[in-house]
């Protein structure tokens, strides 16, 4: 398996580059971002890879960082998705703001990359949970039994107005964990918050 190369850029295309190494130059598929780190034509560079082998082909793709390239090898895991879609995940989020986005479940978030929509977004939630060791998100942040009971409940209720699963977490941040306040005086509270972002 190929798992880097060093070479010149011989050619810098909309979705990758050719990187001649030693006189054979290597077609590479690349997220967008790291196409736009490449330096320019005749410049050297250095490539992470993964090479991905299918009965009809043998592809590379390229990365900056090893951590972008291990994300990429998580991804062609999840059902459906492929290395195209693994591509676009990381053509959109660097590997930590996607991490982020699947620890706070924001579906809406994930949607924003080409080819993933609401379904895909949530199996990649569950696939990827555990394969990326990410922590199991808290219901709510805190507080004594009763309060967070209503703060559970405060919750539910802004997702079932539509907020998402970030927003609600945030508003929640900012609501009292002590005591005993109604479940109606915390939405209130939570509404406002939601108002002024």
């Amino acid at each position: 398996m190929i798992a880097s190369l060093d070479g010149v850029v011989a050619e810098v295309l909309a979705d990758g580059a050719v990187i001649e190494v030693r006189g054979v130059g290597y077609r590479v598929h690349m997220p967008v971002s790291v196409v736009a780190e490449l330096p320019a034509r005749g410049q050297r560079a250095r490539v992470l890879t993964h090479m991905h082998v299918r009965e009809d082909a043998m592809t590379l793709f390229g990365f900056s960082t090893s951590e972008q390239r291990d994300l990429f090898t998580v991804l062609l895991g999840v059902n459906g998705l492929g290395p195209k879609g693994a591509l676009a995940v990381l053509s959109v989020y660097s590997p930590d703001a996607f991490r982020k986005a699947l620890s706070t479940e924001d579906v809406e978030a994930l949607t924003l990359i080409p080819g993933i929509g609401k379904k895909t977004a949530q199996r990649m939630i569950l696939e990827l949970r555990e394969k990326l060791a990410l922590p199991a998100l808290e219901s709510v942040p805190g507080g004594d039994g009763s309060a967070r009971a209503a703060l559970v409940e405060v919750r539910d209720a802004l997702l079932t107005l539509g907020y998402t699963p970030a927003e609600a977490r945030s508003a929640l941040e900012t609501l009292p964990r002590e005591g005993d306040v109604a479940v109606e005086s915390l939405l209130k509270m939570a509404l406002k918050e939601l108002a002024r972002a």
